[in-house]
């Protein structure tokens, strides 16, 4: 039977892993048992994907990136070099707290940048943007654009990654795709149909 996804040589799938057609996973990667990982994903070098951990469709994994028991990165996820998810809220070595894992969820398209570190608990909104470096440590909203540590929102971004300028109407069109959005009780959403 052909192997559906391609994996590096030196990559190390353990049993009992769902990985879907067309993932690709590269050098030195650990995919450990009772993951879930989807269709289209790329995997880079030096990543860990730890048990339980559900990846959706077309999640791009750079190098170095620990994906810890408790998240969970939803379809069109993109996750920086060497960014950090916790999964422990106060880890001790002496301490076993392997029952205390919170619980991560990135929804449908949000990226995090290089070098971010999400604390365990939060949730990264759909097509959120964390800017590089940025530490996480509340929920962030979807379409928000963040960044520093800790992080702080300082705007609103598009689908395709552009900054969004919303005008008198609370209304902003994304430069490359022209989708419109809008701004109302501190929230944003795409104006479905228009373009």
């Amino acid at each position: 039977m052909d192997t559906i996804f391609f994996a590096h040589k030196t990559a190390v799938i353990d049993e009992n892993c769902t990985i879907g057609k067309d993932t690709k996973i590269w050098h030195f990667s650990h995919i450990m048992s009772n993951s879930n990982i989807g269709k289209r994903c790329n995997i880079g070098q030096n990543v860990v994907v730890s048990p339980q951990v559900i990846l959706g469709d077309n999640v791009k994994v750079q190098n170095n990136v620990s994906i810890y028991t408790g998240v969970i990165c939803e379809d069109d996820v993109f996750l920086g070099p060497s960014m950090v998810f916790t999964n422990v809220i106060n880890p001790r070595s002496a301490i076993i707290r392997k029952n205390q894992y919170l619980q991560t969820i990135v929804k449908k398209g949000a990226s995090i940048g290089a070098n971010a570190t999400i604390i365990c608990g939060n949730n990264i909104g759909e097509y959120a943007m964390i800017g590089a470096g940025a530490v996480v440590t509340k929920n962030i909203k979807p379409y928000a654009l963040v960044v520093g540590n800790p992080s702080k929102q300082i705007g609103w971004i598009s689908e395709y990654g552009h900054r969004l300028e919303f005008d008198n109407n609370g209304l902003a069109i994304c430069k490359e795709s022209g989708e419109q959005y809008q701004l109302k009780n501190n929230g944003v959403s795409k104006i479905e149909g228009c373009l």
